[in-house]
């Protein structure tokens, strides 16, 4: 059997996130329309696994994602294939043989997002989709300074909306960047993994600092806090991108 690699990208503006809800008939999911296309060339089911399980609303520019076959199909075709029934908000960008043991997801070993944010007198009409916008001019700086305290290892219970939580919700963050220009800010942050609304969780932490409602070095005090109420406001999905899978 072979075991199948796909690089993908997608607008994830009308779906609701990557992972199909069993037994919820109403959900609409980047898995659930691959499985769907896949099927119908395989002639029977087909179970298609994703590095990352990004939430309703968010985009990928490299979503990782591999499945088992037995078709003889080459690598084009597959990709041809895929690219011509899938929905034009879903493009398959690159196909590969991989080895069997590959898991798109426990094989992974970091994940990299990025959060856009517009600042200026008018919204864009024309990024209103993909960017979050500002009405304030943030401090850039502060944030910074803010976001220093995340980097390494700790428990970021305080960053997840998942109450139901038994796992440890300790992750390591090699690195969060900032980048600011006039109008617009790119802050990408990279993880060996993400809890439910993590990304969305610190982003939004770190607009209340520049925004001066909240202080940089609070930022050290809501991390041990380990309470949800005390971090910032969930950032709207449509401004995170799923940039990159790592691996080894």
């Amino acid at each position: 059997m072979r075991n199948i690699k796909l690089v993908l990208e997608y607008d994830g503006s009308r779906y609701d996130g990557w992972q199909k809800q069993p037994g919820n008939n109403k959900s609409l999911t980047i898995q659930e329309k691959l499985e769907s296309v896949l099927e119908k060339m395989e002639g029977e089911p087909v179970t298609v696994i994703g590095a990352a399980r990004t939430e309703a609303g968010v985009h990928a520019y490299a979503q990782i994602a591999n499945f088992k076959t037995n078709t003889d199909m080459k690598l084009y075709e597959i990709k041809h294939y895929l690219n011509r029934f899938l929905p034009r908000d879903i493009a398959v960008v690159e196909v590969a043989e991989v080895p069997e043991r590959f898991h798109s997801s426990f094989s992974a070993k970091a994940f990299r997002f990025e959060y856009k944010i517009t600042m200026g007198e008018v919204p864009s009409v024309f990024e209103r989709k993909y960017n979050y916008y500002s009405f304030h001019k943030l401090d850039i700086l502060k944030m910074r300074k803010g976001a220093a305290y995340l980097i390494g290892s700790h428990d970021f219970k305080a960053f997840s909306d998942n109450k139901r939580m038994k796992k440890s919700t300790e992750r390591n963050i090699n690195k969060i960047d900032i980048y600011s220009d006039i109008n617009e800010i790119v802050i990408t942050i990279e993880a060996d993994d993400f809890w439910p609304n993590m990304a969305r969780i610190i982003v939004g932490t770190l607009i209340e600092i520049g925004e001066g409602i909240k202080e940089a070095d609070l930022m050290k005090d809501i991390l041990q806090s380990k309470d949800r109420e005390q971090a910032g406001e969930t950032a709207e999905a449509k401004g995170l991108f799923l940039q990159e899978v790592l691996y080894q």
